[in-house]
């Protein structure tokens, strides 16, 4: 089979484009299958050790036999350890990698679980989220912090933890629910009052608390009273550790913001944009083989994914691996075309000179329009790329329309007729949102070349068939669409293609039932 023949990649090359940051990586197979998820502090210098000589040498049987396998590897960024380590947990389970062993079992993230219905309600700890009613808070990567957090919520609100049902004698007369009356001193109505003030503390609104233990810490302090003052510390870093805001991952993505127009403004403001970049479009380019270079662009309108006008493309006109060519065309296809759409939806642009595209498209496009210029082009790439995009556009007279690149490795941000790059600060919306925008739309241009994989893999198959030339392999697969279909076709239907005689129709459909 011609995949199995293909020569194996320089991966070292590509591991100086890591970024030193914490996150997950993918090793993948020749067929682009997932065969391990790790984390790491730095993805740089964890997935560069895997591809030095002097480690391999070292390294055990399963790791070698894992490196042999590799043919390509993917990182995704993260902000912290933690959300390393749910992102790992989520895509093990999701891919189930053959090199991995941890993770295999159903164990997952703590949850915390009330039932308002309950006359008493309890928080309790939880690994599923139900359809039953219930409110959940977390996932929480850190268990111990979390039991912690729900000990001082016994003592602060006074509310009940664990268990089932009304509270016992004993909970009745303790102490601990003492805030400031205890549960035997107040009816379910009050008792509710609590779980509320808890609820709310759960959903993040714990500053002030967490200020004031601080400030008893310090006093502590000042007292000479450590011992207390190491308690209140531990408790401070526990409801920091529980209470910070964890992302959520779902398949094929990453989180989205809070308040995504927040980040669109604060994204105008840092670029020193004349209007609000409300649709932004991203182009990346996905050259992993040179058998099929493709490219995706995303599109974002306030800030959230738009992705009825996503579109994806197979570059035509470059040969071998050249990002700058490919993303010269299709900047070219997709404006061009909007272009030509402008124009056919409103025939009387016809006057108009190609000189004055912009105002063209412009004049023909409402804020609500599909057929529209973005008020944003971004390109995945530094200098080379944003070079390419913005020849492309000049000859479309599109010289107004905003464009940046975005570099991987530092995060910097060049614009057209400047020198020097920018670079946001790290924890900046405007940064999050482009990071955003960048990795959706390598998500989505990996995921174009993975279908393209997949589907000559499968038609592959027909190399091995005795009489099929690669010109005759074309014309069954430009008449049935897929092998599979070709499976299904008779003897007669496949004499019938054109080059294609009765005698080698029933060599190949023998051939296809065979394997």
């Amino acid at each position: 089979m011609a995949s199995l023949t293909k020569e194996k990649p320089d991966l070292q090359k590509r591991v100086h484009e890591v970024p030193h940051k914490p996150g997950v990586y993918l090793m993948r197979d020749r067929f682009n299958r997932v065969i391990y998820v790790g984390k790491a502090r730095d993805l740089r210098k964890r997935v560069s050790s895997y591809f030095l000589p002097s480690k391999v040498a070292q390294a055990d049987l399963k790791t070698r036999a894992m490196l042999d396998s590799v043919w390509d590897f993917e990182t995704h960024t993260v902000r912290s350890e933690a959300e390393s380590l749910l992102l790992e947990g989520k895509l093990i389970k999701e891919y189930r990698p053959r090199y991995n062993v941890s993770f295999r079992d159903d164990k997952r993230f703590l949850l915390v679980k009330i039932d308002t219905s309950e006359e008493w309600p309890r928080f309790r700890l939880a690994r599923f989220k139900k359809d039953d009613g219930a409110r959940y808070f977390g996932p929480y990567a850190h268990a111990g912090a979390l039991r912690q957090t729900l000990n001082f919520m016994r003592k602060k609100f006074g509310v009940l933890t664990f268990g089932r049902g009304s509270p016992t004698e004993r909970e009745l007369k303790s102490s601990t629910y003492q805030v400031p009356m205890r549960l035997s001193e107040i009816g379910a109505e009050q008792y509710r009052e609590r779980v509320a003030q808890a609820c709310e503390f759960l959903e993040g609104h714990s500053r002030e608390m967490i200020a004031a233990l601080e400030g008893e810490m310090r006093k502590a302090a000042e007292k000479t009273d450590f011992e207390k003052a190491a308690e209140l510390r531990n408790m401070v870093e526990d409801l920091r550790s529980t209470t910070k805001p964890t992302r959520r991952f779902t398949r094929g993505s990453l989180p989205s913001a809070i308040d995504p127009m927040a980040e669109v403004q604060a994204l105008a403001d840092a670029l020193q944009l004349s209007r609000t970049p409300c649709v932004m479009e991203c182009f990346d380019i996905s050259n992993i083989s040179t058998t099929h270079v493709v490219a995706s662009m995303v599109c974002f309108r306030n800030g959230v994914p738009d992705k009825d006008n996503y579109r994806r493309y197979r570059v035509r006109t470059v040969e071998g691996q050249d990002d700058f060519a490919s993303m010269a065309e299709v900047v070219r296809r997709r404006y061009s075309r909007v272009l030509l759409e402008a124009r056919e939806a409103h025939p009387d642009a016809a006057e108009y000179s190609q000189e004055n595209a912009f105002e063209i498209a412009e004049r023909l496009s409402n804020p609500q329009s599909y057929v529209r210029l973005p008020d944003l082009i971004i390109v995945d790439g530094g200098k080379g790329q944003l070079s390419a995009a913005c020849r492309e556009l000049q000859r479309l007279g599109l010289h107004d329309l905003p464009i940046i690149g975005l570099a991987k490795e530092h995060e910097e941000i060049y614009r057209p007729g400047r020198a020097l790059p920018l670079q946001l600060p790290l924890d900046s919306g405007a940064l999050r949102l482009l990071q955003r925008i960048r990795d959706e739309a390598h998500r989505f241009a990996n995921a174009y070349h993975q279908l393209l994989m997949k589907k000559r893999i499968g038609e592959s198959i027909l190399d091995d068939c005795p009489g099929v030339s690669q010109n005759r392999k074309n014309l069954l697969l430009r008449k049935f669409g897929s092998v599979n279909r070709l499976r299904k076709a008779t003897v007669d239907e496949i004499a019938s293609t054109e080059g294609i005689g009765p005698k080698l129709a029933e060599e190949v459909h023998r051939f296809l039932e065979r394997h």
